[in-house]
């Protein structure tokens, strides 16, 4: 599959880098040489240089035999009107552009055959959500949902007070008393998947998979308060905040939004009229503990500097905090980031990417191809949803005598309204919905690539 990639930014690199990975032929239109010469000596790719809207460089890119464009530019205008020419050039082209903008949100999703878009991705709204969805079990550092909300794979840290802190997961349903799976475990950076035996440490990540139904009982028997969150301090005033504090307040939790550029103070006051915007450094511990750091319910840092971010994310954990979430522009260094106390972390580019790749592989395999892609442990380790159709392997036949490829897992099977963390003894038919996890190095592109 051909794909060019217009916009070499964040999510114009992490994008590069996922397909690339996945053996995906890709071209990358960027208007600075930098940017493109880092591209072609890390990945196997194709450069451009020049405006990506233009007709000319879009030519030269091969637009005209691509199966797939994706405008992550940083102008909402520019990737809309790339994604129009581009259209134009090859009807049969698939588009992905990258809009912003609020405003803009409503009419291109009314106008989206006009423009020729495939698909709308929103980082910042997708962080939103994700944040969102975060602040209603305080004690996850991550949910990832399946199964139309049924099935959640949830992340969560051994700390020394833990009650998971030297158990074997043998004895784990003893504690929790439901029925969970823990499917990885991240040690010191390196994703481990954990038989009966293994023994549970301090400073370990776990990722659980549970039924939905069951998260509160699981955070109670593990002694995590569950309280309902009704004040949080957004710390930046960008378009992640606006989308959370719009989200927050349709929902009646109180929010104080902390922003030191006095014009986009304004500008947020007039937009969100039931929210208090406060003019302040969120950096400065004093203006923090004036307007109440100590008595809220959570903290968001959410500017545009990962720096300032850690740094407001650290001293509400400091000040005990009972929930603390981060947004990071950058998760690279996952050494410094997985050490420092910085609650739950929320990467936009991460987010939009995995929805990407999701939809390029639905592309790829339009028969069994995922429902849904989540890049967990540190990207070491992938849940995929599938869907059972007629041409799966192995209908009715007991997971205990079904051999599966290395390093695969079956962790929840739907069957109509009914949803079960499966054991040796279930098994599926067309129909049903299959989560499964792999930490192998292959992709699971449709649902018969997991059997041996």
């Amino acid at each position: 599959m051909n794909i060019i990639i217009a916009g070499d930014g964040k999510v114009g690199a992490t994008l590069t880098r996922q397909l690339t990975g996945e053996g995906y032929d890709v071209t990358v239109i960027d208007s600075k040489l930098q940017r493109l010469e880092d591209s072609v000596e890390r990945y196997d790719v194709i450069s451009v240089q020049g405006n990506c809207a233009s007709m000319e460089v879009l030519r030269q890119a091969g637009v005209e035999s691509a199966d797939l464009l994706i405008a992550a530019t940083g102008a909402d205008e520019i990737n809309l009107l790339c994604c129009t020419t581009a259209h134009s050039m090859n009807p049969k082209l698939h588009t992905i552009a990258r809009i912003r903008n609020p405003e803009y949100t409503e009419q291109i999703f009314k106008m989206r055959d006009l423009f020729g878009l495939s698909m709308l991705i929103n980082p910042e709204n997708q962080a939103a959500t994700e944040i969102d969805r975060l602040l209603k079990y305080p004690g996850f550092l991550r949910r990832d949902t399946f199964a139309k909300g049924r099935t959640e794979i949830v992340e969560l840290r051994v700390d020394a007070k833990s009650k998971l802190c030297n158990v074997k997961l043998a004895d784990l349903r003893s504690i929790v008393k439901c029925k969970v799976l823990v499917c990885a475990v991240l040690r010191g950076g390196t994703s481990i998947t954990p038989g009966g035996d293994f023994t549970l440490r301090e400073g370990d990540r776990l990722f659980i998979t549970a039924l939905s139904e069951n998260l509160t009982t699981l955070l109670k028997n593990l002694g995590i308060l569950t309280r309902q969150v009704r004040r949080v301090m957004l710390c930046g005033g960008g378009r992640v905040s606006y989308y959370l504090a719009d989200m927050l307040n349709r929902h009646g939790i109180s929010v104080k939004l902390m922003e030191k550029n006095e014009t986009r103070c304004r500008e947020l006051s007039a937009l969100l009229p039931e929210v208090t915007v406060i003019l302040g450094d969120g950096t400065d511990h004093a203006v923090l503990d004036s307007e109440g750091l100590a008595k809220t319910d959570a903290l968001v840092s959410l500017t545009g500097m990962d720096e300032l971010n850690m740094i407001m994310s650290l001293y509400g954990q400091s000040q005990g905090v009972p929930q603390v979430i981060t947004k990071l522009g950058r998760m690279e260094n996952h050494t410094i980031i997985d050490a420092l106390a910085l609650g739950s972390v929320v990467c936009p580019k991460e987010l939009c990417c995995n929805n990407i790749v999701r939809y390029v592989r639905a592309m790829q395999n339009q028969t069994g191809a995922a429902v849904s892609v989540h890049r967990i442990a540190h990207g070491q380790v992938e849940a995929v949803e599938f869907l059972v159709d007629d041409t799966t392997l192995h209908c009715n036949t007991l997971l205990k005598d079904i051999r599966l490829k290395d390093n695969v897992l079956v962790v929840s099977i739907t069957h109509g309204p009914k949803t079960e963390i499966p054991g040796g003894d279930a098994s599926f038919d067309v129909g049903d919905t299959i989560v499964v996890v792999t930490s192998g190095q292959g992709t699971l592109r449709q649902l018969n690539d997991i059997f041996a």
